[in-house]
């Protein structure tokens, strides 16, 4: 049974999300603050967290970087705030999705499962042959989900990883921003450049020797993304 952290002040938010998640057979924990969130973290096991932007003592934004410090677990913010500036800060700092309220509770339903699948299939090594692809320095163990550049270990999260992947995978084709988001997000593309654009800066700060002369993921202007074939 997956562990889900749900951390909002509105505690009427907490439960409705609670009652949603636990039809779904999720065992919930609950949060107030960030920093309650925090403690929860560091003595449970959690397999995902939904964490509110705007909350007393330690905000999610906060919060949400803290936890990144440690944790690669998957996480979905949540805020009252529509503006495309919220949800590329909480794409920048760490969250792996972002859902603004109010929302419909069937759609962060399907949101949780698609992290939690994505996760899973990240740890659990034995889903995948030991396969290895590399391009120059940059070395993906897929079985060990591992990546290495020049031989130094880089932590990604799910997402980062997934994308990263799906490049590696297919050296020299060129993916436009809607495909790699309906790939690896398995949801319609509205509105994704920006969540992907900030995913794929993410990467190559974590790969790249200098982010702004990339070695390994290219931009076409006007088409996309793709690693060269070596």
């Amino acid at each position: 049974m997956n562990r889900i952290l749900v951390c909002d002040d509105d505690k009427e938010i907490v439960e409705a999300i609670e009652i949603y998640l636990q039809q779904e057979g999720y065992e919930i924990l609950k949060a107030f603050d960030g920093e309650e969130a925090i403690k929860i973290l560091e003595q449970e096991e959690v397999d995902l967290l939904i964490i509110d932007v705007m909350m007393p003592r330690l905000d999610g934004i906060h919060a949400t970087l803290k936890i990144r410090e440690k944790s690669s677990i998957p996480i979905i913010m949540l805020s009252a705030k529509s503006e495309d500036s919220d949800k590329i800060l909480g794409l920048n700092i760490g969250a792996d999705d972002y859902l603004t309220k109010p929302f419909n509770p069937l759609e962060l339903v399907a949101r949780v499962k698609s992290q939690l699948r994505r996760y899973t299939k990240l740890g659990n090594a034995a889903e995948s042959p030991g396969v290895l692809y590399q391009s120059g320095g940059l070395l993906i163990n897929d079985d060990l989900k591992e990546v290495t550049v020049d031989g130094e270990l880089v932590k990604l999260t799910p997402i980062e990883y997934n994308i990263l992947l799906l490049l590696m995978k297919n050296q020299g084709k060129v993916f436009s921003i809607s495909e790699i988001y309906q790939k690896i997000w398995n949801a319609e593309a509205i509105g994704a450049d920006n969540t992907v654009a900030v995913h794929i800066r993410h990467i190559r700060e974590k790969i790249e020797i200098n982010p702004k002369e990339p070695r390994y993921i290219k931009v076409v202007w006007g088409v996309g993304y793709k690693i060269d074939k070596v």
